[in-house]
């Protein structure tokens, strides 16, 4: 191994980056790790990391990223900053644009392409600062994308790229709504138009169209997905080597566990969804924070009537064009099942390939520019990383109509 690693994590004790820091912790990792500073807002949640690791690598302190100056001397010295503070929380250009500042290699999770385009459209700034940046790496986006890599590798010439993510909870029904993820962006990701990649060119859909049914096997069974808000579609089919490659079509498609799908939905149509503050007997009430509290709270009070549920994940990408002059079909896949590893994690998923990012990056040549996961990560080191985490990685490969192979990845 190299010289020991300094790495920063800003909103290092939320769900996500407590995540990030368990697996950094691990015997899984590829880089010697000197300190892991972690900045969150939450005394509270910072106490709690720290008592669940007591790792003498592990330091801490409380940072509110609206404070510039604070959050500037907390990305120096690092060998790479990774913004964990979610990406509804609005804070996402703020580090970014702090890290170009501090001169810190950055990565961050994403997510729903909110912020995608303003931060691709800093790439100059950041090739002349000498900086790098990969933006948009967790499970979906980050792993998505190199599954899209992988996919389009395999395709001399390509006519779509189809991205589909499905969950499914098993065990008995749950008497309680809880999120898969931060309530805002489930909300986001029911109640805002996307961008999708159709006949060659962006064009904006209505929420929650394109309803596609797929049959998958157990225990997903007969999905219903949609479109959705996301940051794959804004990169993939513009990135070097595959929109070289002739592609008309790139969608990315949700579906969220059958139960939870309604429910969701139902919220949405309520109004939920519509950040407009309501006035309530003369107090301005945001209605997400009213909701995320009620949820909190209806959790708090039912906690023991909450089941014992597992979550099975299937990130796939269906890729359709030609290779050797033969027609060609490519699905690529990674499924998560519980498993013993992801104990005390929210989303092991999301956070287990933040970790692997920041990894493969500090043990890679930081090319300055801001760059999506497709451009940046080689996809076989990556599935490897993958496989050391009990993700499944499964290719196959139709040429004609005919199956002509099938294979791990990794």
């Amino acid at each position: 191994m190299s010289a020991k690693k300094n790495i920063h994590l800003i909103g290092g004790a939320g769900l996500m980056g407590a995540g990030i820091v368990r697996d950094l912790l691990s015997d899984r990792a590829i880089v010697d790790i000197g300190t892991i500073r972690v900045f969150d807002l939450s005394a509270n949640a910072i106490d709690r990391l720290k008592n669940e690791t007591r790792d003498e690598r592990l330091e801490v302190a409380t940072l509110d990223v609206s404070d510039r100056q604070a959050l500037l001397a907390a990305l120096k010295g690092g060998d790479i900053c990774i913004n964990a503070v979610p990406t509804m929380a609005g804070f996402q250009m703020q580090i970014f644009e702090a890290a170009l500042e501090a001169r810190a290699p950055y990565l961050d999770l994403g997510g729903l392409g909110t912020y995608t385009v303003l931060q691709k459209a800093a790439d100059e700034r950041f090739r002349a600062a000498g900086v790098c940046a990969v933006i948009g790496v967790g499970a979906d986006p980050g792993m998505s994308n190199v599954l899209c890599r992988f996919v389009a590798d395999q395709l001399d010439t390509i006519d779509k790229l189809n991205l589909f993510w499905a969950a499914e909870l098993v065990g008995p029904e749950n008497p309680v709504l809880v999120p898969p993820y931060s309530v805002s962006t489930v909300l986001a990701e029911y109640a805002l138009p996307s961008t999708q990649f159709l006949e060659g060119r962006y064009v904006e859909v209505p929420p929650m169209s394109g309803v596609e049914i797929i049959d998958l096997p157990e225990p997903w069974n007969r999905c219903e997905f949609m479109y959705s808000p996301h940051s794959e579609q804004l990169t993939v089919p513009v990135a070097k080597g595959i929109a070289e490659k002739g592609i008309q079509e790139f969608t990315w498609k949700l579906h969220l566990p059958h139960r939870e799908h309604a429910a969701w939905a139902g919220l949405v149509k309520a109004g939920f969804g519509n950040e407009e503050p309501i006035d309530v007997d003369g107090v301005a009430v945001q209605p997400t924070r009213f909701l995320v509290s009620l949820i909190n709270r209806n959790i708090e009070q039912n906690r023991d009537r909450i089941p014992e549920q597992s979550s099975h994940e299937i990130h796939f990408v269906i890729g359709t064009g030609a290779k050797d002059g033969r027609a060609r079909r490519v699905r690529g896949e990674v499924i998560v099942r519980p498993n013993a590893m992801y104990a005390g994690y929210v989303d092991a998923a999301t956070s287990m390939n933040g970790s692997i990012a920041a990894q493969l990056m500090l043990t890679s040549r930081l090319t300055p520019g801001v760059w999506a996961p497709e451009e940046f990560f080689e996809t076989r080191p990556y599935f490897a990383e993958l496989k050391k985490r009990a993700f499944e990685v499964r290719l196959t490969v139709e040429d004609d109509g005919v199956v002509v192979s099938e294979s791990r990845a990794a």
